[in-house]
């Protein structure tokens, strides 16, 4: 069953920039809402799309992902494209099969390896595997040394998402001459209205797809610093144009019933390119997370 909640549609939305804005300025804010596929713990009735946790189902013929070096990863979630309602969001998905995260918790050195977007090293310490429908499958338990997080089915609900009025794309509208990644002069950037939408949705959450919750900066702007080398300034339009290139592919929020903790109540978030995942080349989606 798919949870359509009303304080995430449009209307509920509208009516809330219609409160801070100009019709104008508010029919432009709307116009960059995306819709994105918010997940949460499946009760009873609910049909999950996924879990939280648990042993993957891997390819008989592949090995578990190894950080070089480092050891294996943990598995995180498992996402079933073909119940996840994917003609609601805006990127294009498989129709089936199942996407696999793991990601290099720290399980096995005490969190002294980090996987950090900005350190190249680090890649390999997290991973999206797409598994195809008709590939054979097993239940792979995990490696020695590191423990499954406890099973979490997950359901699924359509929202529109909203970027920070600080992203690239919101800034582009509102005040494309402004300094990237700041506040600028514009009711979008009001405190009144930030306060609205933190209150109207506060919590980071799982999503597949839409606007990035980012606790930080723009999880965008990590990515294209990172693929550019750190070695641009933000002043930079690269920048800019850059991270425009990225979409969210999955976050993943902390989690008390998974025994999930991601730094200081943080999220880990895997983006990849429209192309990228248009060619299901998920090997090349990236990786950054962000605690408060």
């Amino acid at each position: 069953m798919i949870r359509r909640m009303t304080h995430g549609s449009r209307d509920a939305l509208r009516a809330l920039a219609l409160q801070h804005l100009s019709p104008e300025a508010a029919e432009k804010w709307l116009g960059l809402l995306r819709p994105g596929v918010r997940l949460g713990a499946a009760a009873g009735i609910d049909d999950a799309v996924g879990r939280l946790g648990g042993h993957p189902a891997l390819p008989t013929t592949s090995q578990w992902p190894v950080w070089e070096g480092h050891g294996p990863l943990s598995f995180i979630a498992s996402i079933d494209c073909a119940v996840l309602p994917t003609p609601a969001s805006d990127i294009d998905l498989p129709v089936a099969g199942t996407l696999l995260f793991f990601y290099f918790d720290g399980q096995l050195d005490g969190g002294d390896a980090l996987v950090l977007a900005e350190r190249r090293e680090s890649w390999a310490g997290a991973r999206v595997l797409y598994v195809a429908a008709d590939e054979k499958v097993a239940e792979r338990g995990a490696p020695a040394g590191l423990k499954p997080y406890p099973v979490v089915p997950l359901t699924a609900r359509v929202e529109m998402t909203a970027a920070e009025p600080w992203h690239p794309s919101v800034r582009a509208v509102f005040a494309p001459d402004a300094p990237l990644g700041n506040r600028y002069d514009h009711p979008v950037c009001s405190q009144e209205f930030l306060d609205a939408l933190w209150e109207f949705d506060d919590e980071v959450g799982h999503q597949i797809g839409g606007h990035a919750h980012s606790v930080q900066n723009p999880v965008e702007m990590e990515i294209a610093e990172a693929v550019l080398g750190g070695e641009v300034s933000w002043d930079d339009p690269r920048l800019s144009q850059e991270a425009g290139n990225w979409v969210l592919l999955a976050q993943f929020d902390s989690e008390d019933t998974a025994d999930m903790m991601w730094g200081d109540a943080g999220a880990l978030y895997w983006l990849i390119r429209r192309d990228d995942l248009a060619e299901r080349r998920f090997e090349r989606a990236m990786f950054t997370w962000q605690c408060s």
